[in-house]
């Protein structure tokens, strides 16, 4: 891990874990799939100050959509679908994942909510799958925590008067 909490709330230079995930970056960027490189490499899941950045955005809904073929609706896959209200409640930021391999979702404290999404990285796993890895900022010691790992990862923002 990166720019996770853990990593962020370090002493000494503020820069470095921005230095190396950009480096982890550029040495991958032929294993990634275009639009998840693309996202992490643009700094934008980290700009706090740009207002399509998940930073502080409240989650509205996340949706499983589970399509089916063959005779009996048998061959299934699954994809996942996240809606935030951004940080400046101007626009609705999505993030979409087309096809989802694994996911683990922590929540110690749901009732409450998610509260602001707080940082997140996208990587690779080790059998060359992208993992986001989302952290919700929640009371001391209960944050929220999902990872997914799936085929891509795209955003896309809307603003509210358009949706």
């Amino acid at each position: 891990m990166f720019v996770l909490s853990e990593q962020l709330d370090t002493d000494g230079d503020p820069h470095l874990p921005f230095r190396r995930y950009a480096e982890y970056l550029e040495q991958h960027r032929s294993k990634f799939p275009v639009a998840a490189y693309d996202l992490a490499a643009s700094g934008l899941l980290l700009n706090a100050t740009d207002p399509n950045c998940p930073h502080d955005g409240w989650l509205e809904w996340a949706k499983f959509e589970e399509p089916s073929e063959g005779d009996r609706h048998e061959i299934r896959s699954l994809s996942f679908r996240i809606r935030l209200l951004g940080a400046y409640h101007d626009r609705f930021i999505e993030l979409f994942y087309p096809e989802v391999f694994s996911y683990t979702m922590s929540n110690l404290r749901a009732a409450a909510g998610h509260f602001d999404w707080r940082y997140s990285e996208i990587r690779l796993s080790d059998g060359g799958k992208v993992i986001h890895e989302i952290e919700w900022a929640g009371p001391p010691g209960l944050n929220a925590r999902w990872v997914i790992e799936a085929s891509d990862v795209q955003l896309q923002t809307f603003p509210l008067d358009k949706v």
